[in-house]
C-alpha cells in the first residue's frame, strides 16, 4: 500500500518537475490561442459589455446597494477594458519582444479574465449565475497557453476559487439588500426580474470539482503532448548527431592516414640519413632537429585529434550527475588518497542530454583535474549542478587554489596556452570546444589568492555544431 503510494506521489512529483517548452513553442501557441481566438471574443465582448453598462437602461429600479455594485463593476471594467488594451499590443507584436515579457502579460491577463468573469458572475445571480459554463472554457484556455506547471496549476485553482468567492458573496449581499429594502420600504427589481434559485450544496460542491478535475486533467493531458513532442524532437536529434559523427569518423580516418603515413616515412628517413652521415656534425645536429620536430608535430596531431572530437561515437542520453560522479572518480581516485574535499550541491529535476559520454568525460575530468593540480592535491572543490531559467544545464566546479592572475584569464581557454612546465595548453582548450559542440558555453571566474570558478553551461537540447 505504501509502495503504490509513494508511485502516486512520485508520478505527481514528475508532472510537477515536467520542465517548460522552448520559447518558440510557447510564443507559437499564444499566437494561436490568444492572438487567433481570444482577442476576437473578446473584442465582440468589450463591444457588448461597453453598450450593455455604459448606454443600455437595462439595469434600473436598482436600489442603493445594486447600483453601487454596478457602479463598481463599470469601474473595474474601465480598468479591464485598458490591461486588455495594452495585453493586444504585446500580443501582436511578441515577435519583437523578450519571451518573459510576453509570459508575464499573459499570466496577468489570465488572472485579471478570471477576476473580471467572478465579477460578473457576482452581479449576475452568484452560484445561480449561467456565466457559470464560461469558467471551464476559461481553464482550457489558461492550460493551452501557460506553459509553467505552478503558475498555470495557480491561475486554475484562483480561477474555481473566485467563482466560489462570487457565489459566497452573493447571499450575503442580496440579504444586505434585503434588509435594506425592509428598512426603506423600497421595492427593487433583479437585473433577470425574477429571483434566482437557490442551488442544493451537493450542485455547487460538484460544480467546484469539476473546475478543479478540468484543471488538473489539462494539465496531465499538456505534460503528455509536451513529452510526446519532445520524444520525436530528441528522436530527430539523435538522428543528426549520430550522422554527423559518423562523418566526423570518416574524416578523422581520412587525416590519419594522409598525414601521419607521410610523418613516418620521414621519420624513417630522416633516421636513415643520421646513420649514414656520420662524420658532419652540422648535419647530424640538423638532422636530429628534423627528427625532433617530426616526433613533435606526430605528437600535436594525435592530441588534435582528441582536441577536434574527430572520432567515432555513440550519441547517448546521458545523466548529467551521473557522469560528474564518475569524473570526480577518476580525477581524485580512492587508491590516491588526495587531501581534497569534494563538495557536491545537485539541483533537482536535472535534465538529460543527449550526446557522445567521451565528451562530457573530458570536459568534467579535464576541469576536476585542473582543480586538483592547481591545489597540489590539498584543498577542497565545490561541484554544483543546477537548471537555469533558460533551460540550460549549468555546472560550476571551484577550488580554493591560489586563483588565476587577471592578465592569465583571458587566455585561458586557448590552445597551446599553459602555465605548467609539462602541459601541453589543450585541456581548457578541449573543455570550451566540448562545449560549444553542443551549443554550450565555458568561462571563468577567479580572484587571486581566492580560488578559480570554472563555468560550463550546455542546452538541454542541442544540435552538434562542427567547426571548419
Amino acid at each position: 500500500m505504501l509502495t503504490r503510494v509513494g508511485d502516486w506521489l512520485k508520478t505527481w512529483r514528475d508532472l510537477l518537475d515536467a520542465p517548460p517548452p522552448e520559447d518558440s513553442v510557447f510564443l507559437q501557441r499564444v499566437a494561436f490561442v490568444e492572438r487567433g481566438v481570444a482577442l476576437p471574443a473578446k473584442m465582440v465582448l468589450m463591444v457588448v459589455m461597453l453598450y450593455l453598462l455604459f448606454v443600455s437602461n437595462w439595469f434600473r429600479n436598482l436600489t442603493p446597494l445594486q447600483e453601487d455594485a454596478w457602479n463598481l463593476l463599470r469601474t473595474f471594467f474601465l480598468i479591464y477594458f485598458c490591461s486588455n488594451v495594452g495585453a493586444s499590443i504585446v500580443v501582436w507584436g511578441m515577435e519583437e519582444l523578450s519571451a518573459r515579457l510576453v509570459e508575464r502579460v499573459v499570466y496577468s491577463v489570465a488572472l485579471l479574465d478570471s477576476i473580471f468573469l467572478a465579477a460578473l458572475t457576482l452581479v449576475t445571480g452568484g452560484f445561480g449565475s449561467i456565466l457559470y459554463w464560461l469558467f471551464p472554457g476559461l481553464i482550457l484556455r489558461n492550460a493551452a497557453v501557460i506553459p509553467r506547471a505552478d503558475v498555470q496549476i495557480m491561475v486554475n485553482v484562483s480561477v474555481a476559487g473566485f467563482y466560489a468567492l462570487a457565489g459566497i458573496l452573493y447571499p450575503i449581499l442580496e440579504g444586505a439588500e434585503k434588509e435594506l429594502i425592509e428598512s426603506t420600504g423600497r421595492g427593487a427589481v433583479l437585473s433577470s426580474g425574477e429571483d434566482v434559485a437557490r442551488e442544493p450544496m451537493e450542485s455547487l460542491v460538484l460544480r467546484l470539482l469539476l473546475l478543479l478535475l478540468l484543471a488538473a486533467c489539462c494539465y496531465a493531458l499538456q505534460v503528455l503532448l509536451d513529452r510526446r513532442r519532445r520524444e520525436e524532437a530528441e528522436a530527430q536529434e539523435y538522428a543528426v548527431k549520430h550522422h554527423q559523427l559518423q562523418a566526423a569518423g570518416r574524416l578523422a580516418a581520412e587525416i590519419a592516414h594522409q598525414l601521419k603515413n607521410p610523418l613516418g616515412i620521414i621519420n624513417n628517413a630522416a633516421y636513415t640519413l643520421q646513420k649514414t652521415v656520420k662524420e658532419g656534425k652540422t648535419i647530424t645536429q640538423q638532422i636530429s632537429i628534423i627528427r625532433e620536430e617530426v616526433s613533435r608535430s606526430d605528437r600535436i596531431l594525435t592530441e588534435l585529434m582528441g582536441y577536434a572530437q574527430l572520432a567515432e561515437g555513440k550519441v547517448e542520453r546521458l545523466s548529467v550527475t551521473d557522469e560528474m560522479d564518475r569524473a570526480i572518480g577518476e580525477a581524485f581516485p580512492a587508491g590516491v588518497n588526495y587531501a581534497v574535499e569534494v563538495r557536491r550541491n545537485y539541483g533537482p529535476a536535472i535534465p538529460t542530454l543527449l550526446g557522445q559520454r567521451g565528451h562530457l568525460a573530458e570536459i568534467f575530468i579535464n576541469l576536476l583535474t585542473n582543480a586538483r593540480e592547481s591545489m597540489e592535491g590539498r584543498g577542497r572543490v565545490e561541484i554544483s549542478i543546477r537548471v537555469t531559467p533558460d533551460y540550460e544545464v549549468e555546472v560550476r566546479i571551484r577550488d580554493s587554489g591560489p586563483g588565476i592572475p587577471p592578465e592569465v584569464l583571458p587566455k585561458l581557454f586557448d590552445a597551446y596556452f599553459t602555465t605548467k612546465e609539462r602541459g601541453t595548453g589543450l585541456g581548457l582548450a578541449i573543455v570550451k570546444h566540448n562545449s560549444e559542440l553542443y551549443g554550450g558555453t565555458a568561462r571563468a571566474e577567479s580572484v587571486l589568492g581566492q580560488g578559480a570558478t570554472f563555468i560550463v553551461t550546455l542546452p538541454a537540447r542541442s544540435i552538434m555544431r562542427f567547426r571548419r
